[in-house]
């Protein structure tokens, strides 16, 4: 078993590379693979494409059918790539390698992060109903659910921050993921209360 306090199983291939690659080089009969946690984190990254592909493609049909736009679907789902950027960061910060979870944690994490970004749109497109301009409907979007969206995101991370600054060995295994859904939801919320306005008034 691996100390992920210490290291981690990617840390360890990076030490073991050059060694490998002398056995094979000094007797060239010796070839190895990588097996276990490694093998399955393999496995997993070659069916993350069609995973993604179908996630996105998910999203974006459940948000066409209601909104009866294609373009508004698009502007709500701008946000994922800057939760993914707030994902990285904390993984950064926190001193962790990508993992399995946490890609799981980042796939769960689009469909999360897709929640505010449809409540603002959905306000301005009932404020827009009504007659209220385009601006002034995003104006009031913004100033109307900054509280509940901020809230909502900060009791989320508040919620995750005791496993995601948790130092058991047991807890390491999910911490990648609990970091990838809590500083990625807090990078997400920012932007979106601010860039989605701006987003929805210059498509129209």
């Amino acid at each position: 078993d691996i100390d992920k306090r210490n290291t981690d199983v990617n840390g360890i291939l990076r030490d073991m590379g050059p060694f490998l690659a002398e056995i094979e080089r000094r007797w060239p009969g010796i070839r190895h693979s990588l097996e276990g946690e490694q093998r399955e984190q393999r496995e997993f990254f070659d069916s993350l494409i069609v995973g993604v592909g179908f996630v996105f493609f998910t999203i974006y049909a459940l948000l066409a059918i209601p909104l009866r736009s294609y373009a508004q679907p698009i502007v709500i789902m701008a946000v994922i790539p800057f939760s993914i950027v707030g994902a990285l960061f904390g993984h950064m910060v926190m001193g962790l390698s990508l993992s399995m979870m946490s890609f799981m944690g980042l796939l769960a994490l689009t469909g999360v992060v897709v929640n505010d970004s449809l409540v603002l749109v959905d306000y301005i497109n009932r404020r827009v109903e009504e007659g209220i301009p385009i601006l002034d409907a995003a104006r009031m979007a913004g100033m109307a659910r900054f509280r509940p969206i901020l809230l909502t995101s900060l009791t989320t991370f508040a919620g995750l921050a005791p496993l995601i600054f948790e130092k058991s060995i047991q807890a390491q295994y999910l911490i990648p993921m609990a970091v990838s859904l809590g500083f990625g939801i807090l990078y997400a919320t920012l932007l979106t209360l601010f860039l989605l306005p701006i987003g929805y008034t210059l498509l129209y």
